[in-house]
């Protein structure tokens, strides 16, 4: 890291993954923890030699910079502590660690990464239980018994659904549940040796059930049970756990849902049931354009695919081990999908698509084999590609740390609606018409969504934090959104008592000899106007030009009539 990379990560970047320490003469002991925190939750950012008040909101007075003295000897002192019993496991290469100069000052940078899931918990002293921490709003805390031991869980590739359920036999499976499915798995596989099975060898070949090595008892497995198991056994051995699909569409005046289907003694509340039940309401009301395979009406779309994607993801990489509910909302709006644990892989990760480590491998080997679930790796960008050919806003997918669990949100509306582009334009009046196309889209999703965080709309947008973060620095600055602080995470509204500023009158538009007559000139000059500077990717943004030598052509000639000048800022060039 340089100097400006550091002063803009300070300025723009998300403050949970960023912990500042003075360590003016010696490697403070706090940063193990620190290092743990990171390294379960979601990576960070660790300085020494900088001092941060996080209540303060102007960036030159919340940072101030100590020049730590020998430094390179606090460098190789955290090596050595890192590399002995400190710490379970060092995950940080070289280039993760280093010196630099900020404002005359020599600080020390650390960057940690998420650890994958087989090498978490990442914990200290040697002590699992009482050395395990994770980041949230407010900074480290301890990991609690069950995280740790769910971390534990998460680390093995195996999955969590293979475990004997020892007392739990043949006479806890519903065998109106295990009928129904062996009808539809002989329907897709017609030519498959299973199908001659009886019930207890076909739940065999299935993972469901066995004989327990260590004790030589025959019993389910935890995938047998959740799958096929009656409704009062699946409470009795997960009665921590919940299925609940909630319609909130249409609603009457009074009501507070349409439909919902919860446990209530009516249906055997099993995976299998739960997905069979809720399946087709969530796909009604969606529409099937009419099209024939031969003379057979195919009323598969991308979008009840990408439907049956999100529920299966929900239903696989489930925690069943903790406490939690599966839950199931449909909206106006779209559609909302929760389940308890937290995510195996990082969120950028599951969006690229490629990578897919399921909680419940066997779970997911079922449903697969009955046409649930898109080959490994692929059943997110499914959802992603078929929203992207709606026009819709894209999915956001969160890990939510204080529930212990991870929400999927499918908007079912248009990245910009006509009613949001409206609103807006009549709000901020000729500053929006102004602004850069993410700009509108970052005050587009606060509008529709309520608010807006700088992960969201990386997401979004396919930026990096300190790139959302000055978008969104400029936006509070313009005062068209207002900061809603929560400890060190930071969300984003918009300003619904915002004031339309006088246009400001462009003098030198027509002065002397220079009149700009281009359009694309005008536009340009206008955004630098209100903004103070361009650069060459928001000129792509704002205009029709297409490639970077457009864009340079249109610039030149603004500098060329001596209104524009070329800057250098850091490894990059603006406009002002």
């Amino acid at each position: 890291m340089d100097a400006t990379e550091i002063l803009n990560l300070l300025k723009y970047g998300e403050h949970i993954n960023l912990e500042c320490k003075k360590a003016e003469t010696t490697l403070p002991k706090s940063v193990w923890e620190t290092y743990s925190s990171f390294a379960n939750t979601n990576g960070g950012i660790i300085l020494f030699g900088v001092e941060e008040n996080i209540r303060e909101f102007d960036f030159n007075k919340r940072f101030s910079f100590v020049n730590i003295k020998k430094p390179q000897q606090i460098v190789v002192n955290f090596w050595n502590t890192i590399n002995s019993c400190k710490v379970s496991s060092n995950i940080l290469m070289d280039s993760d660690v280093g010196v630099c100069n900020v404002k005359g000052a020599d600080i020390i940078f650390i960057h940690v990464p998420r650890a994958e899931y087989k090498y978490r918990p990442v914990y200290i002293n040697e002590n699992p239980m009482k050395g395990t921490f994770k980041r949230n709003h407010e900074g480290d805390y301890h990991c609690t018994a069950d995280e740790v031991r769910a971390m534990f869980r998460d680390s093995n590739d195996s999955g969590n659904d293979g475990s004997f359920l020892a007392g739990f036999t043949l006479d806890d499976i519903d065998i109106n549940s295990l009928r129904s499915y062996r009808i539809e798995f002989e329907h897709r596989n017609p030519t498959h040796v299973w199908n001659g099975l009886d019930d207890a060898d076909f739940l065999e070949k299935m993972s469901c059930y066995g004989t327990d090595r260590t004790t030589k008892e025959k019993c389910l497995t935890i995938a047998g049970l959740l799958m096929f198991g009656k409704g009062t056994a699946v409470i009795e051995r997960f009665g921590n756990i919940r299925m609940d699909y909630i319609d909130k569409s249409n609603l009457t005046l009074g009501s507070r849902w349409s439909d919902r289907v919860t446990y209530d003694g009516m249906w055997e509340n099993n995976l299998y049931n739960f997905v069979r039940i809720v399946m087709p309401k969530l796909a009604f009301g969606i529409k099937r354009p009419f099209k024939l395979e031969g003379l057979v009406r195919i009323d598969d779309t991308p979008v009840h695919k990408a439907i049956r994607e999100a529920v299966i993801n929900m239903v696989i990489h489930s925690d069943y081990l903790v406490n939690g509910v599966l839950k199931v909302v449909k909206t106006d709006e779209g559609f909302e999908f929760s389940n308890p644990g937290n995510l195996k892989l990082p969120i950028q990760a599951i969006y690229d698509g490629g990578h897919s480590v399921a909680r419940n491998p066997r779970i997911q080997a079922m449903f697969r084999m009955i046409g649930y679930g898109d080959n490994i790796g692929s059943g997110f960008p499914t959802i992603l590609s078929a929203w992207s050919e709606e026009n819709w806003r894209k999915p956001d997918l969160q890990e939510n740390d204080d529930l212990n669990q991870v929400e999927l949100k499918l908007w079912m509306v248009s990245l910009m609606p006509q009613e949001c582009s409206e609103y807006l334009q009549k709000h901020f009046g000729w500053v929006y018409m102004r602004l850069g196309k993410y700009e509108q889209i970052i005050l587009g999703t606060a509008y529709l969504e309520r608010c807006v965080s700088n992960s969201r709309m990386q997401a979004m947008l396919h930026l990096n934090s300190i790139e959302v973060g000055h978008m969104l620095a400029e936006l509070v600055r313009k005062k068209m959104l207002l900061i809603n602080k929560n400890g060190r995470w930071t969300s984003y509204m918009i300003n619904q008592e915002y004031t339309i500023p006088a246009e400001q009158i462009d003098l030198n538009r027509s002065s002397g000899n220079i009149t700009l007559k281009n359009d694309t000139d005008k536009l340009i000059y206008d955004y630098i106007q209100t903004n103070g500077f361009i650069t060459t990717a928001q000129i792509l943004s704002i205009t029709k030009i297409n490639t970077l030598s457009g864009a340079s052509v249109a610039i030149n000639r603004l500098i060329k009539l001596g209104l524009v000048k070329k800057i250098r800022k850091g490894k990059h060039f603006i406009y002002q």
